[in-house]
């Protein structure tokens, strides 16, 4: 803690003493030390998970299956992530590091695109290819992750996340709300967006 307070990576906002131990409290000063943070996290989680095989993973989102999804989401936060690192960006890092272990699909992350910021992207480098909206939601609790995920999944179509994609001439558009709360998620299937029409496809 001592080296990242001393080089301005964090601030000290208070610190109390219990039994002998001294506790401090701290935040991270500004957003180009915050842009660190994220870009340090993704990489750590990137090299975690490098080694796994993510096929499944995919196949799932191009199938709708958001159980599958959430079945293989869960086993790999059992075995990655601690309770301790469950803030978003954690999660976000984590999403993405696993997403772009594959050599099919380009993952754009936090980027400008209707009227706010969609999470992360995937898309295929042709436009006749799938692409992906996906929506990260961070639980207060295990009992809200369901509702957390249909809220992700109406974010994304309040704001118009996909309407980039749509522009750009992608007509298979796919979209997933995500809530994560420790060690588990549930993920939710948005439906196939249709353009112009503003229609939500349901899952069969």
């Amino acid at each position: 803690m001592e080296l990242p307070l001393f080089y301005g990576y964090l601030t000290k906002e208070s610190e109390y003493f219990k039994e002998k131990y001294i506790f401090l409290r701290v935040r991270i000063p500004n957003i180009e030390v915050m842009t660190i943070y994220e870009n340090t996290i993704m990489n750590w989680m990137k090299e975690i998970v490098k080694k796994e095989d993510f096929h499944d993973l995919y196949q799932a989102m191009e199938e709708g299956n958001a159980q599958r999804m959430t079945d293989i989401l869960n086993g790999q936060l059992f075995r990655t992530i601690s309770f301790y690192d469950s803030a978003e960006n954690f999660y976000h890092g984590f999403l993405t590091g696993i997403l772009s272990q594959s050599e099919n699909y380009l993952v754009k992350s936090n980027r400008e695109s209707g009227k706010g910021r969609s999470d992360i992207m995937v898309r295929s480098p042709s436009l006749r290819g799938r692409s992906f909206i996906l929506e990260v939601k961070v639980s207060d609790s295990i009992d809200d992750l369901e509702t957390d995920a249909e809220k992700a999944v109406q974010q994304i179509y309040d704001k118009k996340y996909m309407e980039e994609l749509w522009d750009e001439g992608y007509r298979k558009i796919d979209c997933y709300g995500i809530s994560f709360f420790r060690k588990d998620c549930e993920v939710r299937f948005g439906g196939k967006y249709e353009g112009l029409l503003k229609k939500i496809t349901p899952p069969s």
